[in-house]
């Protein structure tokens, strides 16, 4: 199952991400995972929040640019070597990470990341074949 992921164009200029915050803060959503990525003159703030729709939807109405991306999920073992065992299989499978991050938290001695790949639904059929446990939205805490 993918994750919705909502993707912001950030201005370079101090206090874009603490409006954003803000925003969502004051309606309740509550924020699962976050990834910056930046140049010199704008940035891409990547949000997974318990809402998506809801989130988006402040957004916008708020005058941000965002998009929605399907992305996955993976549950990556707590341990030393947990992430390098999951990122071996990817490359054992040949399959090329656009870009990840993490998921706050941890559940059941799990922790968990987000994977953006070409074709998620193919990523994810790959992770079930080596019994990984792709989380859905009620494992992190997502309506």
């Amino acid at each position: 199952m993918s994750i919705t992921q909502i993707s912001i164009f950030l201005e370079n200029r101090a206090g874009q991400l603490s409006e954003i915050t803000k925003i969502l803060s004051e309606n309740s959503i509550d924020l699962k995972a976050l990834n910056i990525a930046e140049t010199a003159d704008y940035g891409i703030l990547r949000i997974i929040s318990d809402d998506s729709d809801k989130a988006a939807k402040l957004l916008r109405d708020n005058g941000f640019i965002v998009t929605e991306t399907p992305v996955a999920a993976a549950a990556v073992p707590n341990k030393a070597g947990g992430l390098n065992d999951l990122l071996n299989i990817i490359s054992k499978e040949e399959i090329d990470i656009e870009y990840m991050y993490s998921v706050f938290g941890q559940k059941d001695g799990l922790a968990y990341m987000i994977f953006k790949v070409k074709d998620v639904e193919a990523f994810i059929s790959v992770l079930e074949k080596y019994f990984i446990t792709v989380a859905d939205n009620s494992d992190l805490g997502i309506k």
